[in-house]
């Protein structure tokens, strides 16, 4: 199982990121030495005896050191399109922070502000994106960064008449309100 054969180093390196010899973590877990060494090099089949006391005492989860290494890092989930937002998502769907390249169409009217619960950081690519946060209104070019508490009223939109794209990553909970639209079409 290529699930196993990464457990060693992953082993290894949850022990040496908290500083721990083989010795320390041993007399902590109740596991000798010797087969920690062997656990890591691989020269020992785990099993939950050994992993449950060496897991807790690491602060790590078994699932981490078991999980499974995928050969293909490739996100593969479709774009959105949103009330003429185009919304590709960049990171898989269980990530910890989600993140979207967003596409911003060029609009007659600044959109109403909205409010929800989360964070989120952008970074403008190309175009000129306007920011309202509350009464301020700040214009982002290319190359400019923003972050802010997505509880305070907000809306963006492309200025100059051209779309804006812009890299936006957001807090689990800043996502949830972006998170139920529908699919791409085209």
């Amino acid at each position: 199982m290529r699930e196993l054969d990464a457990l060693g180093p992953r082993l290894r390196a949850a022990r040496r990121l908290r500083g721990l010899t083989l010795d320390e973590l041993g007399e902590r877990a109740g596991v000798s030495p010797s087969t920690i060494s062997r656990l890591e090099s691989g020269k020992r089949q785990a099993n939950l005896e050994l992993l449950l006391p060496l897991s807790r005492h690491l602060g790590v989860r078994i699932d981490d050191l078991l999980s499974p290494v995928d050969a293909d890092p490739r996100v593969r989930r479709p774009s959105i399109r949103r009330h003429g937002h185009v919304i590709a998502p960049l990171t898989a769907e269980t990530a910890p922070m989600q993140t979207y390249k967003i596409t911003y169409p060029p609009v007659d009217a600044v959109p109403a502000p909205r409010v929800h619960d989360g964070y989120e950081w952008l970074y403008v690519l190309s175009g000129r994106l306007l920011l309202v946060l509350d009464e301020t209104r700040t214009e982002l070019e290319p190359g400019e960064a923003a972050e802010f508490d997505t509880r305070v009223p907000h809306s963006m939109s492309a200025l100059g008449g051209a779309p804006a794209e812009v890299i936006s990553i957001f807090s689990d909970a800043g996502m949830r309100v972006h998170r139920y639209a529908e699919p791409d079409e085209g």
